[in-house]
């Protein structure tokens, strides 16, 4: 008859219910994998197959309760770990969405929303055209297998204990978040430029002839040049778009390390 003892039950917990923590937290915070439209039953599946491969080379856990003050503790601290690394991702994608933003609003297609279950608002149109564009580049660049990978090396940057965590590491994802700003910019300058050209003409033609109806021939011009622009502007808008997801990639990592050594 096989039988175990309490240490060896509350060892094989804590071997798979820290690391399931922290790997679930990610999965659940991090962009594609994390969009409400992936399943729950799906997100747990993932996350528990990942911890089933990880856990046997992370090496001894503490031995410490998962039930106790301590063992609570650890929890608490694997949840904040994977959502800081998963915000880190996040940050990408809300850079691309802004961009769009500032290119509907620019090509007249503001009003023009749909509804985004992951943020619970209304979205612009142009905006999720490009979240879906950089939801392909990240699994054409396989960055959800990236972003395992450097789930797994966080876990040697941190490992898993009741040592306190730093507070430089909280500052490197504030300090990351500049980057909504700088890289929405960035990809939607092309679309900006060409629209403000664009308006400049309009403006010109609207003071040598009054009589023409600006609103009536304005917007399929600016809609129509937007359209080209972002169209012609795509094949360098990915370059520019996997260079970011890779700088999140060393985010996510950089934030483990300084949260554990800063």
């Amino acid at each position: 008859m096989i039988s175990f003892t309490q240490a060896q039950i509350n060892e094989w917990l804590t071997a798979f219910i820290w690391p399931l923590v922290r790997i679930l937290t990610l999965v659940a915070t991090a962009p594609v994998l994390g969009n409400t439209i992936v399943p729950v039953r799906v997100k747990i599946g993932l996350a528990v197959g990942i911890t089933l491969l990880v856990s046997p080379v992370l090496g001894p856990m503490p031995q410490i309760e998962p039930g106790s003050i301590p063992g609570l503790f650890i929890i608490a601290q694997q949840i904040a770990i994977g959502a800081a690394m998963g915000l880190a991702m996040q940050i990408v994608f809300v850079a691309v969405e802004m961009a769009g933003d500032i290119t509907g609003l620019q090509m007249g297609l503001g009003f023009a929303t749909f509804y985004d279950p992951n943020s619970g608002g209304s979205t612009a149109v142009i905006a999720q055209y490009m979240n879906l564009v950089a939801t392909l580049v990240f699994l054409a660049v396989n960055g959800h297998l990236l972003m395992i990978s450097t789930l797994v090396d966080s876990f040697s940057a941190f490992p898993i204990g009741g040592q306190p965590m730093h507070a430089a590491g909280w500052l490197t994802p504030v300090y990351w978040g500049e980057r909504i700003f700088f890289a929405g910019l960035l990809l939607s300058l092309p679309m900006l430029g060409a629209l403000l050209i664009t308006n400049m003409a309009l403006g010109i033609l609207t003071r040598a002839a009054p009589q023409l109806n600006i609103f009536a021939v304005g917007f399929p011009i600016t809609l129509t040049v937007g359209m080209g622009v972002l169209a012609l502007s795509l094949p360098y808008f990915i370059p520019v778009l996997d260079h970011l997801m890779r700088d999140g990639f060393e985010i996510m990592l950089k934030i483990a390390k300084l949260l554990g050594n800063p």
